[in-house]
């Protein structure tokens, strides 16, 4: 039974979208050829540049005079080596994710979840990888041209003086300079005051600008960015699904990112309906991984009339063969009755010498023995006849022994035998009618307590009722432990699984010392303690003792359910366990397996993720960090700060008083530009959650205008590139020299207004 998307459990669903699962893709060099050495020297050395946005997921690169960058590629460099060459290949950027071998070498050139590089080697490696496919000859000893490349917020000096030294040392750069991505952006996107919101692969900033001047003092960083959103869903796949077959990784995770998660304009309001049945086919995504299905091979109906007719055939003739063999049975155990009886007859005319021969030739000692032997033959035959035709079985008889009461001098050894015999039965009997009678107490007692039961719950039904809900609840409790127990011995890493292979390697390791033992010394007297068999049942995982409890818990569970069905008017069919369980009432279902049902010997869909809330979920970390556990205000939160708090005319005043008037240019002006940039902020709906989010934050009546960059990925390159042929002055004084490298050294800056201040 399916629901279909108006929420009717009866409804046909439409058949469910499936998305392959993809892998990273990284990006590829552009169209043209990448070249252009050779125009940047037409075009005028003092007016062109290589130049580079270093960013931390992507490397772009190109000519100031180009209108895109050249070559795009992830900053990641793999060494792959070939034994039947012996030879070592080192592969830079793209190419590094050729295949799984290379992949598994990658090493990026950026600190993990920063945009700081740290791996300097690999660092070496893209820029050769960048001036080589750039056409830069190397003639001169160097590369020729000046470089413009793009550095974190609050680069650290470390970072920025390894960087001078490879560019102006290793490569002979004429000069270099240095720019913030997201302030060559907003830049570039024509931006002179406002707040300038930069989300991108590793980190999230805010940046508040006045008349094209960054008020770094001001800017706040979010840790979040997305590389860490890419994270966040593969960790939630991963507690989601603890034994999916599928390998998921970081790159995958990060694809579905890019292509099914979007930002909730309400997040609390669509989240708390997410998983409700109308709609869900819609909302729900399933992934699907790469598998191998079973090939069974579907019978037809005459085939599997056939096989019916061939059991049915089967079975008549097992029954035909059993009651054969019955009838063979009885008439032996006749015929051997008649013998025996007619050897009793025999007895009574035969001398005493002579029956006891007559005994002796038919196996028995005593004539005792061959009356008992009558007796169960005759019971035996009896009870066969009694089963054939049906009809209930008669009473047996009360036994006697009348040689208990006789003491041992009067009777000889076979007279002692006997009796002794008969005390042996006699206990039997008694152990019988023991047994018998607690089984009648315990009925009796069970009555009482049902009668007891009875009485209270007339007298105190809400106690009773009580009662009842919390013996449920432990029941409930049992069985999902049960359940849990079993999952974690269905891994070899779980702690119970640890725990029984501790308890295997304690028991072997008990039998050390084979030598003693193969001598005799060693006696295996297991099982002589009681706590042996504990041992053993905490290392046991068949499957007959664990349905059986399985089985006791469920009986119990639906005793106590079915009282409360009749007494307790709260409690309802949807509550019951058999109701939870079913799949088109359970929100467990819904969440792992969306709006249809599971069939778990399907390859297929085990092979199935299903994104459902996680789509909302994880974009929405930028604007409530606690969701991930990180300890920081909100994208909005810090926003709305910086407006409203920190843009004080003592923030905003410049060396020689205040930038705009003797009050200093009000936030309203810097609300009118909430510029978004960086790769994280091309999520749908981001532009107008933050619209809406800070209209709420913002005083009544304040003009608020949100926009997004042109193009949140290149704008940053863009922006540099147009720096250079734009502002040429500008350019040529923020950029540090070689000259001035040798003089000053690799510490030394220019500060300028696209870039990071001596004091970052």
């Amino acid at each position: 039974m399916t629901k279909s998307a108006s929420g009717s459990p009866n409804g046909a669903a439409p058949s469910p979208r499936i998305w392959n699962v993809k892998e990273y893709a990284p990006p590829t060099l552009d169209d043209r050829e990448p070249g252009g050495y050779a125009e940047s020297a037409d075009a005028g050395l003092d007016r062109t540049a290589i130049v580079i946005d270093n960013g931390s997921s992507t490397t772009r690169a190109g000519w100031s005079f180009d209108n895109a960058p050249r070559m795009c590629f992830p900053p990641a460099v793999s060494r792959y080596r070939d034994r039947k060459a012996s030879r070592t290949y080192t592969l830079v950027g793209s190419d590094a994710y050729a295949d799984a071998a290379t992949r598994g070498q990658i090493r990026t050139a950026f600190e993990a979840d920063t945009g700081i590089v740290s791996n300097w080697d690999v660092m070496e490696h893209v820029l050769d990888y960048v001036f080589l496919k750039l056409g830069v000859d190397g003639a001169e000893g160097g590369v020729g041209r000046s470089i413009v490349m793009t550095e974190p917020l609050a680069n650290l000096g470390y970072a920025r003086r390894t960087m001078n030294e490879i560019l102006f040392e290793c490569y002979s750069a004429p000069s270099v300079a240095y720019g913030v991505d997201s302030l060559f952006s907003y830049s570039y996107n024509k931006g002179t005051t406002g707040l300038v919101v930069s989300s991108s692969h590793s980190s999230t900033h805010l940046i508040p600008v006045v008349d094209s001047r960054p008020m770094l003092a001001l800017t706040t960083r979010l840790s979040w960015g997305g590389h860490q959103n890419a994270d966040f869903l593969l960790k939630l796949l991963q507690l989601k699904y603890p034994h999916f077959p599928g390998k998921m990784t970081s790159g995958q995770a990060e694809e579905l990112v890019k292509e099914h998660c979007y930002i909730s304009l309400d997040y609390e309001q669509e989240v708390g309906g997410y998983l409700d049945w109308t709609g869900l086919e819609v909302r729900d995504h399933i992934i699907q991984y790469p598998f191998t299905e079973q090939v069974v091979v579907q019978k037809s109906e005459e085939e599997l009339a056939r096989i019916a007719e061939k059991r049915k055939e089967s079975g008549r003739r097992l029954q035909e063969q059993a009651a054969k063999m019955r009838l063979e049975k009885l008439v032996k155990k006749e015929q051997e009755l008649d013998y025996f009886k007619d050897v009793l007859r025999q007895g009574a005319d035969a001398t005493k010498k002579d029956f006891k021969r007559l005994l002796e030739s038919n196996d028995f000692e005593t004539e005792a023995q061959l009356e008992k032997t009558i007796k169960e033959l005759e019971k035996s035959i009896k009870k066969a006849r009694t089963k054939d035709v049906g009809g209930a079985e008669d009473e047996e008889e009360e036994p006697s022994f009348p040689l208990l009461d006789v003491p041992d001098e009067e009777l000889d050894e076979a007279g002692l035998k006997q009796k002794r015999q008969q005390r042996l039965t006699k206990s039997n009997v008694e152990a019988r009618a023991r047994a018998k009678a607690e089984k009648q107490r315990e009925k009796a007692r069970l009555e009482e307590e049902k009668r007891l039961d009875e009485e209270r719950r007339e007298n105190d039904l809400a106690g009773w009722i009580q009662d009842r809900r919390l013996a449920r609840d432990r029941l409930l409790q049992q069985l999902k432990d049960r359940q849990r127990m079993k999952a974690d011995l269905g891994n070899r890493k779980s702690l119970a699984s640890q725990l029984r292979m501790k308890s295997i390697a304690n028991l072997a390791s008990d039998n050390v010392g084979s030598k003693k033992r193969r001598r005799g010394g060693d006696d295996d007297n297991f099982g002589a303690n009681d706590d042996d068999w504990g041992v053993y049942r905490t290392i046991a995982v068949g499957d007959q003792s664990d349905d059986d409890e399985d089985e006791d818990i469920s009986s119990g569970l639906k005793s106590l359910e079915a009282e409360l069905l009749q007494h307790d008017p709260d409690f309802t069919e949807a509550q019951t366990h058999s109701a939870e369980a079913d799949w088109t009432k359970s929100i467990v279902h819904a969440f792992l397996r969306g709006a249809r049902p599971f069939d778990p010997d399907s390859a297929r869909e085990a092979h199935q993720l299903h994104l459902n809330v996680e789509r909302v979920r994880v974009p929405e970390v930028v604007f409530e960090p606690c969701i991930a556990g990180l300890d920081q205000a909100g994208l909005v939160e810090i926003a709305a700060d910086i407006l409203t708090q920190r843009l004080t005319p003592a923030n905003l005043a410049g060396p020689t008083g205040p930038t705009a008037g003797p009050t200093g240019p009000a936030a309203d002006t810097v609300l009118k530009d909430i510029f978004l940039t960086g790769g994280n902020t091309l999520f749908q709906n981001f532009d107008e959650r933050v619209r809406r989010e800070l209209v709420a934050a913002s005083p009544a009546g304040s003009p608020l205008a949100v926009r997004r960059a042109t193009d949140p990925l290149l704008d940053p390159w863009r922006g540099a590139a147009r720096w250079v042929n734009h502002s040429v002055h500008d350019w040529k004084k923020a950029a540090v020299t070689r000259e001035e490298f040798l003089e000053r050294g690799a510490d030394h800056i220019k500060e300028h207004a696209l870039g990071n201040s001596v004091s970052s």
